[in-house]
């Protein structure tokens, strides 16, 4: 095993998390082809098939399935213990990977990583945007982002972005001329409103607050969509009724294309927070981005 090159094993890792050659190609800025013959050498080495191929699928076999969960920490470790070097350079360096949810992408989150970028020339982001909800440290993430209620209590969660968030609804001019307004949320389930299906096929109830009073209904519409441009598009149009993030929705009104209602029962939450494991050594790339995000100027909405 001592000519076994570490390449090999992180190829085959990549492979295996990604469960394609192609998306773990891209990930690593190589050919397809390489992984390939990264894999047959490794296999070659070991003596036993790690992955199940076959032209729609890669699966890891019992026993890659057994090297993935054993060699994932211990590349992390060589991959810290290579990063530690940053300490002798004049700027951290490395690839920081994040996963966070796709609202965040879309909210904050650019602006944010470039000017990180900008200040760290030497570190690389890669973020994954998806709104189920992982484990960051099995899935091979430096860090993550997330809201309070989907935090694992025993990480280290640093805020970011907004300090407070709101939920409000708002329907187009015209489904309001031909439908009436709603003074009340359980007016909505005599109304077409526009929801949310997130990726694990969840498609939560709407939740409204006033004062003390909080209520949850589950609403009935023309359309459910995974992406929030479908689902704006379709309530300027005039098909319904949606309820989302007040960013998302404040062009829209200040064009005139999208009226709010229901101000008496805006939902408001606290913004997102940036998490990690507590660690004893970490990246530079990940303290270099910690650091960043609590010298940001604190924004309450």
């Amino acid at each position: 095993m001592e000519d076994l090159p570490l390449n090999d094993l992180d190829a085959f890792t990549a492979i295996a998390r990604e469960r394609s050659f192609r998306a773990a190609a891209r990930k690593r800025g190589v050919s397809a082809s390489s992984l390939s013959d990264s894999l047959r050498r490794l296999e070659e080495h070991v003596g036993v098939r790690l992955l199940n191929r076959t032209t729609r699928s890669v699966t890891p076999t019992e026993a890659g399935e057994r090297l993935l969960q054993r060699l994932t920490p211990a590349l992390s470790e060589i991959s810290l213990a290579l990063q530690q070097l940053d300490v002798f350079r004049d700027s951290p360096s490395g690839t920081l990977r994040l996963n966070v949810p796709i609202i965040a992408t879309r909210l904050f989150l650019p602006d944010l990583a470039s000017r990180f970028l900008k200040r760290y020339p030497r570190i690389s982001l890669e973020i994954v945007g998806e709104d189920t909800f992982v484990d960051v440290l099995a899935a091979g993430y430096d860090a993550g982002i997330r809201y309070d209620e989907r935090l694992d209590r025993d990480m280290i969660a640093v805020p970011i972005g907004p300090r407070r968030q709101r939920y409000v609804t708002a329907a187009a001019p015209d489904y309001l001329e031909r439908r009436g307004i709603p003074g009340h949320p359980r007016d909505l389930l005599e109304h077409e409103c526009i929801r949310h299906r997130f990726l694990s096929g969840a498609a939560l109830p709407w939740e409204f607050e006033r004062a003390d009073e909080t209520l949850v209904i589950t609403p009935k519409g023309p359309i459910i969509a995974n992406t929030i441009e479908m689902q704006v598009s379709a309530a300027v149009t005039g098909l319904g009724i949606i309820r989302t993030f007040e960013e998302v929705l404040m062009p829209a009104i200040e064009r005139g294309e999208l009226v709010p209602i229901l101000d008496d029962w805006v939902t408001e939450f606290s913004g997102p927070f940036l998490y990690y494991a507590s660690r004893k050594h970490m990246p530079p790339a990940l303290r270099a981005f910690v650091d960043f995000v609590k010298g940001e100027p604190r924004k309450e909405g």
